[in-house]
């Protein structure tokens, strides 16, 4: 049975090439799809790669087909309005509603099991007030910052030239400097796409030091000097790990260094560039907080910070012990969600590797609080934030402001076909191929990714007025609540452990806290002490 195909796929090859021959060319049509199919058949018969192929020619092929197929009928035909992954159709909808302009509305309730362990929601007052026209802004800098920057509450999060299209950077950053918010470059260095809108940007520097790089791939301080100059680049960030990928680097194979590529990174055009899992520039805690001062000084006065995806606590702990030594610090730290990622990135690390955004947020603001280091940076956010709620949850918890890059992808038209790796993305926007880039339309995006910035800052703006609260920074985690199990909610000063001002420094913090101080050290990274966790 399992040849049933293939002999008849032989069959009608020999009957319609006998009967064009004998009387009308017109079965060619039969004839020449039919010996394909024989020929097909045949392969897979003795090829010796696939086992399915050799038991069921011609038939196995389905099964490819059918995966190729399967998330596009999953997402349109299988899943429902909330149980989409990574993003549901709900949120997606939301997020496409507004870039167009529209008002993202729905009837008839809520479709979520709002007593879900696990849900969230804030605590409205009776009280409400009006919520402010104005989107309020953070000022980013520092005691030693002499160009301080005054931050949007939602930002487009970093996302490289390569990892996206140049269409996609135009309309992201031409979106930016409509909408007056900040445009994160990512680690691939500033393109030509990044300046031709002349949008605020965020440079950020891995550790391939792409923009300021020796031939031999270490840091150069005369170029990033040349680089920052440009009033364009309002601040730098310093990418010590990422959500998607935390802990390890990358290589870009040589074929896919393109000549603009190549130029933006000012590595050689064809050959492979390796980013280290680390950098080279420094390598304790106290070079960190010294290369954040060099950064600084080269770039005149600018606010410098870094990003990081939290692993192990004890080092973070450590980097808020260099900041006391020397007496300085960081503007502003970016912490990343391990449920980040606009590209892709090992299963493995996405699923398992790194902490998630609300853990990290909660000991990252609280280590700066028991440390008396908190007023003297700001605090920016990424992972998976795409709505107003999450923007106010996130601000809830000690975040100052949000960045978000997946959101910002789909209001440049990306419909998540998960197709990021593959150079295939069906709307231009992930992608390097000339054909796929063109068919997204930079003007009309650019005023999608302001339309959606805006509309979502404005519905924040409206739940923290629900709340009785105008300025941002007025928000209490007193005022989320979180079900963990019925029948009551608890607020987060309940579920969790929060520090008062300096009190890691008086040393009278939760024992775990306390513990965790004591193995940190501000000059060593030092992974081989086995007491540190």
């Amino acid at each position: 049975m399992r040849l049933v195909p293939l002999l008849v796929a032989l069959v009608l090859a020999v009957v319609s090439t006998e009967l064009t021959v004998d009387s009308d060319l017109t079965w060619l049509w039969l004839a020449i799809p039919t010996w394909a199919l024989v020929a097909v058949g045949i392969f897979d018969l003795v090829q010796r790669r696939h086992s399915v192929l050799r038991t069921y020619p011609i038939v196995g092929h389905g099964r490819w087909i059918a995966e190729l197929l399967r998330p596009e009928i999953h997402q349109y035909f299988v899943e429902s309005d909330t149980d989409g992954r990574p993003y549901d159709r709900v949120v997606r909808s939301m997020i496409y509603e507004r870039a167009k302009g529209g008002e993202s509305e729905s009837p008839f309730g809520s479709e979520l099991l709002l007593e879900a362990p696990g849900s969230e929601f804030f605590a409205h007052t009776i009280a409400s007030v009006k919520a402010p026209e104005a989107h309020p802004r953070v000022r980013i800098g520092g005691p030693h910052c002499t160009k301080p920057y005054d931050m949007a509450l939602l930002n487009v999060s970093a996302m490289s030239f390569g990892a996206l299209s140049g269409n996609a950077i135009r309309a992201l950053n031409a979106g930016a400097a409509k909408g007056g918010f900040a445009h994160d470059t990512g680690e691939g260095g500033i393109s030509p796409y990044h300046r031709e809108h002349g949008g605020d940007l965020i440079w950020e520097i891995g550790s391939g030091y792409f923009g300021c790089r020796t031939k031999d791939g270490d840091f150069n301080p005369d170029r990033f000097r040349e680089q920052v100059a440009d009033d364009q680049i309002k601040c730098v960030s310093i990418k010590l790990s990422q959500g998607a990928k935390p802990g390890i680097g990358g290589v870009l194979p040589g074929p896919k260094v393109t000549k603009e590529i190549a130029k933006t990174r000012e590595v050689p055009q064809g050959q492979t560039v390796t980013s280290p899992p680390s950098h080279t520039a420094f390598h304790t805690p106290l070079e960190l907080i010294a290369f954040v001062q060099q950064l600084r000084e080269l770039s005149d006065g600018k606010p410098v910070g870094f990003k990081l995806c939290l692993g192990r606590r004890v080092e973070f702990l450590a980097i808020c012990k260099a900041m006391i030594e020397t007496g300085d610090g960081p503007d502003f730290i970016i912490v990343d969600g391990s449920e980040g990622g606009t590209g892709a990135a090992p299963t493995e690390f996405q699923d398992v590797v790194g902490t998630p955004l609300t853990e990290a947020l909660l000991f990252i603001h609280n280590a700066l609080v028991g440390a008396g280091l908190r007023d003297r940076l700001r605090l920016g956010v990424s992972g998976k934030i795409a709505t107003g709620a999450d923007m106010v949850r996130r601000m809830s918890l000690g975040a100052d402001y949000c960045n978000s890059a997946r959101a910002m992808m789909m209001a440049t038209g990306c419909i998540q076909s998960l197709r990021c790796h593959t150079n295939t993305c069906p709307t231009g926007v992930a992608t390097q191929d000339p054909k796929l880039a063109r068919s997204l339309d930079v003007p009309t995006k650019t005023e999608r990714v302001a339309n959606y910035q805006k509309a979502t800052v404005d519905s924040a703006l409206k739940i923290m007025a629900a709340m009785g609260i105008t300025d941002p920074s007025d928000l209490d985690p007193i005022l989320l609540h979180r079900n963990d199990e019925l029948p009551w909610s608890h607020d987060y000063t309940a579920l969790y452990s929060w520090l008062r001002p300096g009190q890691l420094l008086e040393g009278d913090a939760p024992e775990s806290w306390t513990a965790l101080w004591g193995r940190a050290h501000a000059d060593t990274f030092d992974l081989t002490k086995p007491t540190w966790v």
